[in-house]
């Protein structure tokens, strides 16, 4: 198996399935211990700094002058504030249902693509496909907001967690349309850095105890920087150099399966017929809309 031409990439696409989907648990697990900003500052300041001297050892070149601030920004839109929204809205609903609602981000990027220069018009198949995702969606947070109101934990988690994939989906494509002369990796390193070094004062003056006697909560932050800030990163980037985009794509439906199963399995977080039902038709819209998308007529993607 190992003598496979891609044996290695797909080895890297099992690591992002299944290290990526514990990260929502290993978040859950690390709030014990630590107060959100502090959680997100210590993560990406210890995963960035060891992937950039990982990188010095080797002598990549890092980036310098106008490219450096470039991805040091991004970093802090993408994984600052789109994993500090996460890591608050856990405080607030179950992971399991954190990763659900996620899934759905594939819509913020493409509804930003259409309106951020060169703009790609909607196409009517992936409008229909967004609208069934966004229907899962409301069958997931509806009785929560009926319930309690835009005040109910559930609601407020929804809110926060989808301006964390705007500014996550903003993120990228303002960093796809810059050029880069550095290895990916190194540039991951720089924004891991860049959004620990940007939320160390937030963390500090937020304040917040840490709780040392919380022996599982450290453990978690450990993982959450080994394996869901390195490791998973590092074999995304391998899986988005060596394998087609669909097939990477694969990784949007198991991160939830992951999450909510170990959610139940750790806390046992609710997941009933109503949930599984909305996780099946927002996994049919995402479907839905990438499909339509690799079906796009050329005329409508100029």
């Amino acid at each position: 198996m190992g003598s496979h031409p891609q044996f290695w990439a797909y080895a890297a696409l099992v690591s992002v399935c299944f290290f990526w989907g514990t990260t929502y648990l290993g978040i859950r697990m690390a709030l014990e211990a630590f107060p959100p900003m502090t959680l997100v500052a210590v993560r990406f300041l210890i995963s960035g700094g060891l992937m950039l001297l990982g990188a010095r050892l080797l002598r990549i070149p890092l980036p310098r002058g106008r490219e450096l601030r470039q991805t040091a920004w991004n970093g802090v839109i993408i994984l600052g504030v789109g994993n500090s929204c996460l890591t608050i809205a856990e405080l607030w609903i179950p992971s399991g249902l954190a990763a659900l609602i996620i899934t759905i981000s594939p819509f913020w990027m493409l509804g930003l693509d259409a309106v951020l220069p060169p703009r790609v018009r909607l196409y009517g198949p992936t409008l229909f496909g967004m609208f069934v995702g966004l229907a899962g969606a409301a069958l997931l947070v509806g009785p929560g907001a009926l319930d309690g109101g835009f005040s109910s934990n559930i609601v407020k988690g929804f809110l926060l967690l989808q301006f964390g994939c705007f500014s996550w989906s903003f993120g990228s494509l303002v960093q796809r349309r810059q050029p880069t002369t550095v290895h990916p990796i190194v540039s991951g390193g720089v924004q891991q850095f860049a959004a620990g070094l940007a939320f160390l004062p937030i963390a500090l003056l937020r304040g917040g105890e840490i709780h040392w006697n919380q022996t599982q909560g450290l453990w978690a932050i450990l993982y959450l920087i080994v394996f869901g800030s390195i490791v998973g990163y590092s074999s995304y980037i391998y899986v988005l150099e060596h394998l087609p985009v669909a097939v990477l794509s694969i990784y949007n439906y198991v991160n939830p399966v992951v999450a909510v199963a170990l959610g139940w399995l750790f806390y046992r977080e609710p997941f009933g017929l109503r949930e599984a039902a909305a996780m099946l038709i927002i996994f049919t819209g995402v479907a839905m809309v990438k499909r339509a998308e690799a079906r796009r007529p050329a005329e409508t993607a100029a």
